[in-house]
């Protein structure tokens, strides 16, 4: 028999939700892919969609590191990595395109008292704008750790920024390297899935698309899964 004591409810809400910024909360990935395409033109090689589907959520010297293999450049990775965030900084600068329901969710999640993180390996100038618009708590870019996603140091970073346990919150992410990520730190993982597949996986919700979820959706996710 068990005893009581072994029985915990899930808590009405995480302690925390900590949330991807690319594919998840505003469509940059098109803007990604758009760069690549045009750093790879100015090296006279080509770039497909597809090699840029399998740089999706990853840490950008990582990222880099295969670019510049694929494309044959002399620049290092460093140089890439400049390269292409000053490209995302200055075209999220001038527009953010939201994701469907991700931006009222954590205006939702605000108003109800949630605390909140954004854990993106974008960096802290790409992330700037997304960083003003919404009301977030913390903030973990891919500049500011040394271990980027898949590893769970991102995520263990943005939950000990807010004073909580990893393995009460909750994350939303659209790429397979994040949900690891997330997983690996003890999350419960939402999936809106978007431009890449994530595998099912315990303690993994994987969704259509956040534009049918509200807070109180997300909350029954978070008390089904945790």
């Amino acid at each position: 028999m068990t005893s009581p004591a072994a029985v915990r409810p899930a808590a009405v809400h995480p302690a925390a939700v900590l949330w991807d910024l690319d594919g998840t909360i505003v469509d940059t990935e098109p803007l990604w892919m758009a760069a690549e395409h045009e750093l790879a033109a100015q090296h006279g090689a080509t770039w497909t969609d597809e090699d840029g589907l399998a740089l999706v959520g990853s840490e950008l010297l990582v990222a880099a590191r295969i670019i510049k293999e694929r494309i044959g450049s002399d620049w290092t990775p460093e140089e890439i990595v400049d390269w292409l965030v000053t490209r995302l900084a200055a075209s999220l600068a001038a527009d953010q395109p939201w994701r469907p329901g991700a931006a009222e969710l954590v205006r939702a999640l605000a108003e109800a008292g949630v605390p909140q993180a954004l854990v993106t390996m974008s960096y802290r100038s790409i992330a700037e704008p997304v960083i003003a618009a919404l009301p977030f708590d913390a903030v973990v870019t891919g500049d500011s750790v040394s271990r980027g996603k898949p590893h769970p140091e991102p995520y263990l970073v943005a939950a000990e920024l807010l004073g909580v346990d990893a393995e009460h919150c909750l994350a939303v992410e659209d790429s397979v390297t994040g949900a690891t990520s997330a997983n690996a730190a003890g999350c419960v993982v939402v999936v809106p899935q978007h431009m890449v597949v994530v595998p099912p996986a315990e303690r993994r919700v994987l969704l259509d698309g956040l534009g049918d979820v509200d807070l109180e959706r997300l909350l029954a996710l978070w008390a089904q899964t945790a």
